[in-house]
């Protein structure tokens, strides 16, 4: 890789990250982004694999980040972070693919996440209703919040791209 594709790698999974941390914040002041029902809208963010893998590394330090400022225990940190970096890994696998790129990051948290809010904050309630609440919050945040912002990117992207290649066509005459 070279020095300026190491740059823009960085600079990307950076911004990911950052502003991954904003949303969650946002979404913690309302109470949605931690418990047994969470609508964390920053895990939309987990469909931008399918655009650069340098979402993965800053959806995971994003993801990181935001558990620690926002007060989750340490397990909660760890293991919800993982569940963020193994969904956008999922996701950037299944890139190719229609609609079930959204998947990875929704069966990653609702395996994981379920375990370390009964387990590490002692939630009572039971494991499939947990199940169930993360699973609904990450369908909500990945497949229908994120699938729109995939699709206004991919509009934007062809936008500027068919600029480019009218301007270069412009150039050449």
């Amino acid at each position: 890789m070279e020095k300026q594709s190491k740059a823009l790698f960085v600079a990307q999974a950076g911004v990911i990250a950052a502003i991954y941390v904003v949303m969650t914040y946002f979404v913690n002041a309302l109470n949605l982004a931690n418990g047994a029902i969470q609508v964390r809208l920053s895990e939309a963010l987990c469909i931008l694999p399918v655009f650069t893998p340098a979402a993965i590394p800053g959806l995971f330090i994003g993801c990181l980040l935001s558990n620690t400022i926002t007060g989750c225990v340490i397990w909660d940190i760890i293991f919800g972070s993982l569940a963020t970096l193994i969904g956008a890994v999922g996701t950037y696998l299944l890139r190719r693919t229609k609609f079930i790129y959204t998947l990875p990051p929704v069966i990653a948290n609702a395996v994981v996440v379920p375990l370390v809010l009964k387990y590490a904050y002692g939630l009572s309630d039971a494991w499939l209703f947990l199940v169930c609440t993360v699973a609904i919050g990450e369908i909500i945040s990945v497949c229908f919040v994120g699938s729109l912002l995939r699709n206004a990117l991919k509009r934007s992207m062809s936008i500027v791209l068919n600029e480019q290649i009218a301007k270069r066509t412009a150039d050449h005459f």
